[in-house]
């Protein structure tokens, strides 16, 4: 990875940095596939949205456009399966070509030294892992998947602003649990939890899914959120664990910071299997080796 020996010398606050991303980039898998899918009128809206489901960059659009006045109707959207169906397929073959006339595919965080799999295998299974623990803690699973999904869009702003204003800049890291936020709070003066949830409010996103993720590093101050904003956090470890090269080791969360879910951390390793096998089929269904469900 790239490190930094200075600071800026101004700090950066996070809802500038949020505000130069658009869009989260897409996966190079998920997007010729969707296309695809959309084109074929044997296609069923629920294959189409377990595909948007795999993708950061499109799961945010499709739920930016769901809340937005035009769809919204006066009422939030907080799940990609409810966003799919409030849109439409016209509109979302509109956002699936504009995406991909416009290349916004996932590149290396250059700033972070992540490889663009290696960013997106960690988001999905941060997705996957925040659902599983949804179903075992009596939370809605597709809200606790996206916000799995997008808990390191913050990440992406960072980079993009790096990359557009000092791009020898390096942010550097131990993993879980700070990942790269006591870097980003020396170098920037915020972390990409910060920023990530002025994102998620940018793009129109309720606080049920931006305060959470602004608390992911200290889900206990969340106060009204702390149950998702520690599910959260208990994702990321599961996400951690499951894509930790051989042998690594990814130290348990704090049993006090798991409080609001009602479980130990030694619990966690429980889930990590299923969480592993289901990243595994997504894997397999991008691949072409496995057909997407029906219904």
């Amino acid at each position: 990875m790239k490190a930094s020996p200075t600071a800026l010398l101004e700090k950066v606050p996070a809802h500038l940095i949020a505000q130069a991303l658009h869009h989260p980039p897409s996966a190079p898998k998920v997007l010729p596939l969707l296309k695809r899918h959309l084109m074929d009128i044997d296609t069923s809206i629920h294959q189409i949205a377990e595909l948007i489901r795999w993708d950061p960059g499109i799961s945010a659009r499709v739920l930016q456009a769901a809340n937005s006045v035009v769809f919204s109707r006066g009422e939030r959207c907080n799940s990609v399966e409810l966003a799919v169906n409030r849109i439409g397929f016209e509109h979302i073959y509109e956002m699936v070509a504009n995406a991909v006339a416009e290349q916004v595919l996932v590149r290396p965080l250059l700033a972070y030294g992540i490889e663009a799999d290696d960013f997106w295998r960690r988001s999905v299974a941060c997705g996957l892992a925040a659902e599983r623990l949804a179903e075992v803690c009596d939370e809605d699973r597709n809200v606790a998947y996206t916000l799995g999904l997008l808990g390191n869009v913050g990440m992406v702003a960072i980079d993009h602003w790096v990359q557009t204003h000092q791009p020898t800049l390096g942010l550097f890291g131990r993993g879980f649990p700070r990942e790269c936020s006591e870097s980003e709070r020396m170098l920037l003066g915020c972390t990409q939890a910060e920023v990530g949830a002025h994102v998620l409010r940018g793009w129109e996103f309720p606080p049920e899914m931006s305060e959470p993720l602004r608390w992911q590093y200290a889900p206990l101050e969340g106060l009204a959120y702390r149950k998702l904003g520690s599910l959260l956090h208990a994702a990321k470890w599961l996400s951690a664990h499951v894509c930790a090269e051989p042998g690594v080791r990814v130290p348990l969360p704090e049993d006090r910071l798991l409080a609001p879910l009602k479980m130990k951390a030694t619990a966690l390793a429980g889930h990590a299997f299923v969480v592993s096998s289901r990243l595994e089929d997504v894997q397999r269904r991008l691949d072409g080796d496995a057909p997407l469900e029906a219904a």
